[in-house]
């Protein structure tokens, strides 16, 4: 039996390149609270963190980057290449991690919580667990995602792979094997079927506005331009706030606009808004491989037409809005109100303890107004107090974006940690 009351825990496990994440956040589009165990592995080395002064007096100086931040590829040289140096790492880290596991597994709201970790099963993690999910990849899906997404040589990527424990291991410890080659549908069939046989008494059932075939009369969006600011003039009222019942979930409507969660399968219309957007051609497969990324939210208006599309993620109980188009008739700022707020909402669900936001320096002022009457300041890198979000916001903080932010919630866990 698991530790947790009332809670169903999934280990999501498998090696290297396999997409254990894209499973992850899969599983997170059908309501479960999702732990990346690997990413709090980081925060728990960051500055100030209990892992961090312990690593560098074992390791030196020598890990460290110019911010006196570890730098995680001269780390990892040294303990890839001597196995008594990872165990020693990750008797430092591990204690600090399961910590900072049971923590947010206890308040968590969700029932079905999903950690991923890659070392799951040689660790202490699989003893929290009703269930092991192993992702599994053919090798030469593990070589290309390696050389694409971290640009290593291929002769580099088949080193890494071969340096892991054996994959079959993990296959036969496994209660579901997730197949994860080319084909995201049959990866995405699979993760649908699997939740659906979770005990019914801790998971829903999908809904059924996921597995519907879609709607070939769905309402096309209109086209807009992303270089035109809006002409219309602020609105002097206070934007109507009511709250309405969807056959999903419950939705702020703010000046007449709904907002709905996206699932893939309103991938089409996601498409076509972001290509008309846009101008780049966008097809339904690049928007269910972003699903496997980030969420989406549409800003419908009464009509059912997207008016505003945010892209959306949380890695490391940060959310980060990152995609952002408004239609040149959005009814602006109470659109983004209302997209933001349901955000807010969702992220809150996750744990995640700040938002930022991202926009071109150059866009519609009424855009960044619609923020600042959500509650979003000006983020300034250097009045970051955490390492964590310091690292995120120097990321993504590039190419003439501006930043906002907002702190959804004080109780933060990477404060201990």
């Amino acid at each position: 039996m698991a530790r947790f009351e009332n809670k169903y825990v999934i280990g999501l496990t498998g090696n290297i390149a396999v997409g254990k994440s894209v499973v992850r956040r899969m599983l997170q589009h059908l309501g479960a609270y999702t732990i990346d165990a690997d990413g709090l592995s980081h925060q728990a080395m960051m500055p100030g963190a209990p892992a961090y002064k312990p690593v560098v007096e074992m390791f030196g100086k020598y890990i460290l980057d110019a911010n006196g931040q570890i730098n995680r590829g001269k780390l990892g040289a040294i303990v890839f290449a001597v196995p008594d140096a990872l165990a020693t790492l990750e008797s430092m880290v591990h204690p600090v991690i399961g910590g900072a596991i049971g923590q947010l597994i206890q308040r968590s709201s969700q029932r079905v919580i999903v950690i991923e970790a890659i070392k799951l099963l040689e660790g202490n993690l699989a003893l929290l667990c009703d269930a092991v999910w192993v992702v599994d990849a053919p090798r030469s899906a593990q070589v290309a995602r390696l050389v694409k997404e971290r640009a290593m040589s291929e002769a580099d990527a088949i080193k890494r792979i071969e340096a892991q424990n054996p994959q079959a291991a993990k296959l036969a410890r496994a209660s579901v094997v997730i197949n994860n080659g080319a084909d995201v549908d049959l990866t995405w069939k699979q993760v649908q079927d699997a939740w659906n046989r979770i005990p019914k008494e801790t998971a829903a059932p999908v809904p059924a506005s996921f597995l519907a075939p879609a709607r070939h009369d769905a309402p096309l969006v209109k086209p807009i331009s992303s270089a035109a600011p809006s002409t219309a003039a602020p609105k002097s009222h206070p934007a109507e706030i009511v709250i309405r019942s969807t056959e999903t979930q419950e939705t702020v409507v703010v000046d007449g606009i709904r907002v709905k969660r996206g699932t893939p399968n309103h991938a089409q219309q996601i498409a076509d808004f972001i290509s008309r957007m846009s101008g780049r051609s966008v097809s339904r497969m690049d928007v269910m491989l972003g699903f496997g990324q980030k969420s989406y939210y549409l800003a419908l208006d009464d009509h059912g037409s997207i008016t505003v599309l945010g892209g959306w993620q949380v890695e490391n109980l940060i959310a980060t809005v990152d995609e952002l188009y408004v239609a040149e008739d959005a009814p602006l700022p109470g659109a983004i109100v209302s997209l933001i707020t349901e955000i807010e909402n969702a992220a809150r669900t996750l744990q995640s303890e700040v938002c930022f936001v991202y926009l071109p320096s150059s866009g519609d002022p009424a855009i960044r107004g619609g923020f600042v009457r959500a509650g979003y300041t000006t983020l300034m890198v250097d009045d970051l107090t955490s390492p964590a979000w310091r690292e995120s916001a120097s990321e993504q903080l590039r190419d003439g974006r501006v930043g906002l932010m907002k702190a959804l919630r004080e109780d933060r866990v990477t404060r201990p940690i």
